[in-house]
């Protein structure tokens, strides 16, 4: 009988919306929880990278996996081979837009390269023929992170034409070692202020963007950026106790109102 109420003809499709819409937001649910468990598997594989004592990148270390230690500190001694520099447009530090110099260090006593973002530069700076100025001869000693390279642009971005570039969007080693004359690492060093990544403990906060900050003068050496990491769990969680909340609203709330609606009726027909 009840059965009847909810699939008679002028109800069955609101029933079969019911259920889609139970379905749906149980799935979303679901989904959210799954995100949860990504989001905390890196943030472990994460912390144990930024704890890890500093990788001296020479000898047996070049030759291990470098793309599954991101965010590892990492010290390195080469020199910069600035004729073969490129830059990262669109890059911001303290309200100011500018570029980021992605430098080849060719690494001390090997003829392997490794890809350096040695750090910001005003865009008044931003032209190729002006980077000179930011030039850092000798031998160097980077002590920075490792980061992984960048194949695909995020949301909304822009990815690389095909081609050989100066300054491009993504530092997508792969591509630029294809205009390089000597074997690149397939990842590249974040030079960074204090040499490794920090974890933020305030979220909402970042040295990237604040208002009522000034920019820096331009000097010899670029601005180091820092690596920030938000090793939170986010909003996974409530918002899979929001979807299922809203589940359990239209499995009971549906069912409860048909009844109600149907009452005066069947009591007519007694």
């Amino acid at each position: 009988m009840i059965l009847r109420i909810f699939f008679s003809r002028k109800r069955v499709r609101t029933t079969l919306l019911a259920f889609v819409a139970v379905a749906v937001m149980l799935g979303l649910g679901v989904w959210q929880l799954d995100r949860l468990q990504q989001r905390r598997a890196f943030n472990a594989r994460v912390s144990g990278h930024v704890t890890a004592p500093s990788l001296e990148l020479s000898g047996a270390a070049l030759e291990t996996d470098l793309t599954n230690v991101e965010y590892r500190a990492v010290h390195v001694v080469g020199k910069y081979d600035e004729a073969h520099q490129v830059a990262l447009r669109n890059q911001a530090y303290k309200n100011q837009v500018g570029v980021t110099l992605l430098t080849p260090l060719i690494i001390s006593g090997t003829q392997q390269a490794v890809l350096v973002n040695r750090g910001w530069i005003p865009f008044d700076d931003a032209a190729p023929d002006k980077w000179s100025r930011y030039a850092e001869p000798g031998i160097a000693q980077v002590r920075g992170v490792i980061r992984r390279a960048q194949t695909q642009p995020d949301f909304g971005g822009i990815n690389d034409s095909p081609g050989a570039h100066q300054v491009w969007n993504l530092a997508n080693v792969s591509r630029i070692a294809e205009q390089l004359p000597y074997p690149l690492l397939p990842i590249y060093i974040q030079q960074t202020p204090n040499g490794s990544a920090t974890i933020l403990a305030d979220t909402s906060m970042s040295l990237v963007n604040i208002p009522g900050q000034t920019a820096p003068i331009a000097s010899a050496v670029p601005q180091r950026m820092p690596v920030e990491l938000d090793l939170s769990e986010g909003s996974h969680l409530p918002y899979a106790l929001q979807w299922f909340l809203f589940a359990a609203i239209v499995a009971i709330g549906y069912p409860r109102i048909v009844l109600r609606r149907d009452r005066p009726n069947n009591q007519s027909q007694v």
